[in-house]
């Protein structure tokens, strides 16, 4: 076997997902109303969520079916392969074998896939015809522009106003899948129209964006809401990607001392790492480190406090590590992490110290993604190339052989725009705003039950 590239089969597409919250020592906090501060009881006909995802959210059941026609769904790309960095590690001289699972393959070029193609999925069979959503850099836009069309759904997707002009080639992509792209904040809303009259040059954020979508869903008939992250039923559908890479490692002999993901809401380090946390809750040694940009640090530098998950208010309060809704990033290119919160599950292993945290400037980690497009000769998204930073820095580190895993979560041929100012030496590190944060906190400290 090639060990350089390990390839399973369809017949290999896992048939369940993993509920990682049955396995835990511990219960997950549950989402309070922010009036009663009482735990949420959920009204599936009022909800923005279908019903069948909110049964996921609150399933206590090990694992749940994925239903056929998703697997076929999940079969154009899926499944994904695990390559060995073997050109990385000979420029790094390192002991350690570094591998990557590739899910940039996808036909939209992350891992966002996974869930968005379970959710068109759901929401047809209940009878929706119409998908909101919020995007960063574009590729749960991407994602879910792809889902709704295979899947026969109208899809509107609020792109943070960063993204939209810095990336014009994902909202073109969205476009071509039948998805209509609006700069967000933006007047078609409310809440957008709030935000611009308060701040009309602002750059906007994932939870202004999210607001708006969430907005939008509330006010048109036969639309849901569909998310991107932080929501456990996004996390189960992305185990695909931990279970598969499970099966491969096992099939050279391989057990990982090391698992590595990026973090904005957290789903893609969430569907690398929680497959393989039974096996580190019994006592294996292994080390699994989410990876955050510097100026949107919320789990390095944020209070694990109950939160908003949405700019505007509209959702329940989440207990996570949080810079606070209100919290507008710095404008970095690495605009798919910039999420004032964290899932509520990782934030919860993280404050357990069962994970840990890292965080790297954007110029850092645009360099060590670089450094792995020379070597390896694959492109990776600026928010990728967190977790290989990461993964470099183990790996000069240490002078035993290690065996490190990375989620290549996806690719960066639309980020080339990052790139090219990269190269030009146009960027800059973004101080983290602590006067802001605190500010932020200091609010949500008087929302605590």
């Amino acid at each position: 076997m090639d060990k350089i590239k390990i390839l399973l089969s369809e017949k290999d597409i896992p048939r369940r997902w993993y509920n990682v919250k049955v396995d835990l020592p511990f219960s997950v906090p549950a989402p309070i109303d922010p009036v009663t501060k009482e735990p949420v009881r959920i009204d599936k006909g009022k909800s923005v969520f279908c019903g069948s995802l909110l049964e996921q959210e609150e399933s206590l059941e090990r694992w749940i079916a994925i239903p056929e026609p998703v697997i076929k769904a999940l079969s154009i790309w899926r499944p994904t392969p695990l390559r060995r960095a073997v050109y990385l590690e000979k420029v790094l001289k390192t002991k350690c074998r570094i591998y990557y699972k590739d899910e940039s393959v996808a036909s939209a070029g992350s891992f966002k896939q996974n869930t968005a193609v379970a959710q068109a999925y759901y929401n047809k069979k209940e009878g929706i015809t119409c998908l909101t959503t919020e995007t960063g850099a574009g590729q749960w836009g991407s994602a879910l522009s792809f889902a709704c069309n295979l899947f026969g759904l109208k899809c509107r997707v609020y792109m943070v106003r960063l993204s939209y002009e810095l990336k014009p080639f994902r909202r073109t992509l969205m476009r071509l899948w039948g998805a209509e792209v609006i700069p967000s904040p933006s007047k078609r809303t409310v809440y957008g129209r709030k935000i611009l009259k308060k701040t009309p040059n602002t750059t906007g954020s994932i939870g202004i964006s999210a607001s708006e979508a969430v907005e939008d869903a509330f006010v048109h008939k036969n639309t849901k809401y569909a998310a991107a992250s932080l929501f456990d039923y996004v996390n189960l559908h992305q185990t695909v990607i931990g279970l598969e890479t499970k099966k491969q490692l096992k099939l050279i002999g391989e057990k990982p001392d090391y698992l590595i993901g990026c973090v904005g809401g957290g789903s893609n380090f969430a569907g690398l790492v929680f497959p393989f946390l039974r096996d580190r809750l019994k006592g294996s040694n292994m080390r699994m480190i989410a990876v955050e940009p510097a100026s949107c640090p919320s789990l390095t530098k944020g209070a694990y406090i109950y939160d908003f998950a949405d700019a505007g208010k509209f959702s329940s309060l989440q207990k996570m590590y949080t810079l606070g809704h209100s919290f507008v990033p710095p404008p970095v290119h690495t605009t798919g992490l910039r999420y004032h919160g964290c899932s509520p599950l990782i934030s919860l292993l993280y404050n357990k110290k069962i994970i840990e945290a890292r965080a790297y400037h954007q110029i850092e980690v645009l360099t060590a993604g670089v450094l792995f497009a020379k070597a390896e000769r694959i492109l990776p998204a600026p928010e990728t190339t967190h977790a290989i930073k990461a993964a470099i820095d183990i790996a000069k580190s240490t002078k035993k052989s290690k065996c490190i895993v990375i989620n290549f979560s996806g690719h960066g041929f639309f980020d080339l725009a990052a790139y090219e100012k990269f190269l030009d030496k146009k960027l800059k590190n973004y101080a983290y705003p602590i006067a802001e944060v605190k500010r932020a906190i200091k609010e949500l400290l008087q929302l605590q039950p």
